[in-house]
């Protein structure tokens, strides 16, 4: 009577046994908990390789990606003073000051046809008309007439607009003592004819091109 009791005890402890086994794995495909595999992990379970590695390559400087592409017309990448754009062809000869609108940029050259300065402006998109000009009057500080309480330093004047306001060289415009924009948008389309530019750069200009002095203004 024993030995049949221990028998059935074993039996009961042995589907016990099977019964928790089969409820465990129930539990598993039942399991809220989701494991999410990245690719990158299925790619390093699929490769021969246990392990992966990685390279960092550095990207190349404002300059080098310019030398890359030296007849693109297109800003590419964005110009700065330290790579500034090269001295258009077809720019006239001798002592001249360059303004090229669609790039936003002017050549300061020398008589000897030296770039002496290179500089970002903003002006107006298609103004002045592309031509030969020459600086016809200048003035350490001077007014707008049509906006009140905007002072400009520095003017440099050179061509007139469609509605005949003069168009010159000169600082960064200020209304009521404040800059009309920043030194930083340089080089984009911000003005309403005349070309704006640094500080530095406008007085450049006007110890510079003198009246007579060269202006050639390209598309």
């Amino acid at each position: 009577m024993q030995r049949f009791s221990q028998v059935i005890f074993a039996t009961v402890v042995a589907v016990s046994s099977l019964g928790l086994g089969m409820q465990a794995q129930g539990a598993s495909n039942d399991s809220t908990t989701t494991t999410i595999v990245s690719s990158s992990t299925i790619a390093d379970t699929t490769s021969s390789s246990p392990s992966t590695t990685s390279t960092v390559v550095p990207v190349p400087t404002a300059a080098q990606t310019a030398s890359q592409y030296p007849t693109r017309a297109l800003r590419f990448p964005p110009y700065t003073r330290l790579n500034p754009p090269q001295l258009p062809n077809k720019s006239g000869s001798g002592r001249r000051v360059i303004y090229k609108n669609n790039l936003q940029w002017v050549w300061v050259v020398d008589a000897q046809n030296t770039v002496v300065r290179v500089m970002p402006v903003s002006g107006r998109r298609g103004v002045p008309t592309p031509g030969e000009y020459k600086v016809d009057s200048q003035s350490l500080r001077s007014y707008s007439l049509d906006y009140e309480g905007v002072w400009f330093n520095n003017m440099t004047r050179f061509a007139l607009g469609p509605a005949g306001g003069n168009i010159g060289f000169h600082a960064i415009p200020t209304k009521n003592g404040k800059p009309l924009q920043t030194e930083e948008q340089l080089g984009s389309f911000q003005g309403s004819g005349c070309l704006r530019m640094s500080p530095e750069d406008a007085k450049f200009i006007f110890n510079f091109a003198k009246p007579g002095t060269k202006v050639v203004v390209l598309p």
